[in-house]
């Protein structure tokens, strides 16, 4: 498998090479030359797989000629080694929960692939490999924990000082080691362009060996369609698909989900659930894409004016709308009305979603109001104790604390602060490598 540039200015490159590389050299998003259609019989058969056979034969066309099997079969086992269970809430709508990870959040499949094929690759190089990410929240634990003590690995990640939750903070600045924090003081939009402009920076990639771990690298945003096929291996009503509500942002994962479904998986219809940040849902409804800052909001995550990942599902689509909006529906759901819905589900069904689960909850509720013979889930992203301090006041009680992160919370934060100026970064960077 080959991956081209979105740009179409820069040479095609394997597997190995777009996941080292990032972000290819003319600034575009790495998208793979063809899409592997699955066979009909394996998605009608899907119960017969065991989720590590799945995964392994949804990556491997993907990765094929970089690693052999033997060894993507080892990093497929460890990616998706604790539950992804579909858990109904109400006769209508299921939740797939995809928090049981070590970090609590969706982005724990993508990173622990991710860091696992990048620590194999980074088995031929004699120089270290540092991975720059800029996070929104959960993708800084997610990166932290999986590249953690990885042999010539160091991992460096910017966040927004004071935008990400007080659990997301602690994830991502208390391991030490190969992991280095740096807290902006600006915006998740400042953090992500801050680390755009250093991988196109060539007087500091001669000097330090730059990839970047966010849902823009394709070994992060490819494996994240495990868990919409296994929801499909889950799903009780095989002869009517669900409608699926992912929870949007940077929009890699639904574009992972979109993948699927032109892969084969069986999907009536996908909502991109956002808030107040809603870019997507105004292009989808009128035509016209408007990246605008960021706006903070409780779902911090989402909190993206100008989603990276978003030219790729335009890409899935040909670049024509109406083909897209066949497919995707758009909802924007604002503060008060999120607050109001994550109230609701936990009181009238007991099952408590974090602040990004009840914008996807009550987008698909939306949507299902006006389809009444469908059915659907939303994607549980995060578990709800890393948004303790929104959520409790919002239920009146206290949010259990997970055993995994109990210790965690007891540790010292560890980070440098820096304005949200690229020179800053570049300064950092070059006297720390």
């Amino acid at each position: 498998m080959k991956y081209y540039s979105l740009n179409k200015q820069s040479p095609d490159v394997d597997f190995k090479e777009a996941t080292i590389k990032g972000q290819a050299p003319d600034k575009g998003l790495y998208f793979p030359e063809s899409i592997p259609v699955q066979e009909k019989a394996f998605f009608e058969n899907i119960a017969q797989y065991s989720n590590e056979e799945i995964a392994f034969r949804l990556i491997q066309p993907y990765v094929a000629g970089t690693i052999a099997d033997a060894a993507l079969q080892g990093i497929v086992k460890e990616t998706i080694n604790f539950p992804i269970p579909l858990v109904p809430v109400n006769d209508r709508i299921s939740s797939l929960e995809l928090f049981h990870g070590p970090t609590l959040a969706f982005k724990d499949v993508g990173a622990r692939f991710m860091s696992r094929c990048l620590g194999h690759f980074a088995h031929d190089r004699s120089e270290k490999v540092v991975v720059l990410v800029a996070t929104s929240g959960d993708t800084g634990g997610a990166v932290a924990h999986g590249f953690y003590d990885v042999p010539g690995v160091e991992v460096v990640i910017l966040y927004p000082s004071g935008k990400v939750s007080s659990v997301q903070e602690k994830q991502l600045t208390t391991l030490g080691k190969n992991i280095h924090a740096l807290e902006v003081t600006g915006t998740f939009d400042d953090c992500q362009q801050m680390v755009k402009q250093a991988f196109v920076d060539e007087e500091l990639t001669k000097k330090i060996f730059l990839t970047s771990a966010n849902s823009i690298n394709v070994a992060r945003w490819l494996p994240q369609q495990f868990y919409y096929v296994l929801a499909w291996k889950q799903w009780t009503d095989k002869k009517n698909p669900p409608v699926i509500s992912v929870p949007s942002g940077n929009f890699g994962n639904i574009c992972a989900g979109l993948l699927a479904y032109c892969s084969g998986l069986p999907v009536k219809h996908f909502i991109a659930a956002c808030n107040a940040n809603a870019v997507v849902p105004s292009y989808l409804a009128n035509g016209d894409y408007q990246p605008k800052k960021a706006i903070a909001t409780i779902s911090n995550a989402m909190d993206v004016g100008n989603p990276s990942n978003f030219v790729r599902i335009l890409e899935l689509f040909h670049h024509k709308l109406g083909d897209l909006r066949k497919v995707l529906t758009g909802y924007s759901i604002s503060d008060d009305e999120t607050k109001a819905v994550l109230k609701e589900v936990y009181q009238q069904y007991k099952y408590l979603p974090d602040p990004h689960g009840a914008v996807g909850y009550l987008a698909l509720q939306r949507y299902l109001q006006q389809h009444a013979d469908d059915k659907g889930m939303f994607l549980e992203t995060a578990h709800p104790v890393k948004f303790y301090d929104v959520v409790e006041p919002v239920i009146g009680e206290a949010v259990p604390v997970p055993a995994a992160i109990q210790d965690q919370l007891k540790l010292t934060k560890q980070s440098t602060v820096i304005a949200p100026d690229y020179n800053a970064l570049k300064e950092t960077l070059l006297k720390k490598y």
